[in-house]
């Protein structure tokens, strides 16, 4: 039976989606892909089919943009269910202990969330996407084996406590790249002299996105085509915490070309955000003690379109 060919439109930017529980991050990519009818998409960190929130979704140009928010901070907030355990640190596994929970106040579980504030070390858990030799972690936790593990560096910027419920506590907590927050949750409760594992999850922002709004699939499904593109913010929104370059438009021509170009005036030694004269983003460009400046990463192809 003849199908028709599908075409796909080539749409640059990036779409804050609001992900919902129970769908893994790449079913919510596809999705939202076949929605906007993209020719190439790709989501900035994967969120578990246990947790909602935030997760970035670049079209186009923009998928360059994926490896610097993966390397962003992050802001979540956690449920935690104090007194027991599971093997995976959520709700994904059965509970394998139970511990009585000791009494707690807010003044006290306050007190012990501002000892994980600064920069520490973590050991990933056996759940985790890392490999040994080979293999995930999680198959080898799956099969019951348990392998030692190298602490990473993280940084927790923020703890916070939301509401302590009798055996629940909620936080919100901003956190560098690689912290997993299973572990977190489960240190948390130790130190609160119990178990802990994580019930409830949600990523409420990503660097540098702050509080701008983000958007369910159920939001994205009742707007026409042309709202829906509305929403997309444009790749250099990711990069406004770098300094801006203006290029002539001869040196707009060389930097497509991979050549080092005089912008219009001296740029600053480092990296630089490079816009031609009418204000479109042309990539992520570096410096030079001698003021010019050579093409990092560009967001436009070499015949100048986006």
């Amino acid at each position: 039976m003849f199908k028709p060919r599908r075409f796909y439109r080539d749409i640059s930017g990036i779409l804050l989606l609001d992900k919902a529980l129970g769908v893994s991050s790449n079913a919510a990519l596809q999705e939202v892909r076949a929605l906007f009818n993209a020719a190439k998409a790709g989501h900035a960190g994967s969120l578990d089919p246990l947790a909602s929130g935030l997760l970035p979704v670049c079209f186009g140009q923009a998928t360059k943009v994926c490896g610097r928010l993966l390397n962003s901070g992050k802001t979540y907030r956690v449920l935690v269910q104090l007194g027991a355990r599971t093997e995976s640190g959520d709700g994904e596994t059965e509970v394998v202990e139970r511990v009585a929970v000791p009494p707690l106040d807010e003044r006290a579980v306050d007190a012990v969330l501002a000892t994980f504030v600064g920069e520490q070390e973590q050991v990933p858990p056996m759940h985790s996407a890392l490999k040994f030799e080979g293999k995930r972690l999680y198959e080898l936790a799956r099969r019951g084996e348990s392998v030692e593990r190298v602490p990473r560096r993280i940084v927790i910027h923020r703890a916070a406590r939301v509401r302590l419920d009798g055996d629940l506590l909620e936080f919100d907590v901003y956190c560098s790249k690689g912290t997993y927050i299973r572990t977190l949750a489960a240190d948390v409760a130790h130190r609160l002299g119990t178990l802990g594992y994580v019930s409830g999850l949600r990523r409420l922002s990503v660097d540098p996105f702050g509080e701008l709004p983000m958007y369910t699939i159920e939001q994205l499904t009742e707007r026409p085509a042309a709202a829906r593109d509305a929403l997309l913010l444009q790749p250099d929104r990711a990069f406004l915490d770098l300094p801006r370059v203006e290029l002539a438009e001869l040196a707009v021509h060389g930097l497509l070309q991979g050549r080092t170009v005089t912008a219009r005036e001296p740029a600053a030694p480092g990296e630089l955000r490079a816009y031609d004269g009418e204000g479109r983003f042309l990539g992520m460009v570096q410096g030079a003690p001698d003021g010019r400046v050579r093409p990092v990463r560009l967001f436009v192809d070499v015949a100048g379109g986006s």
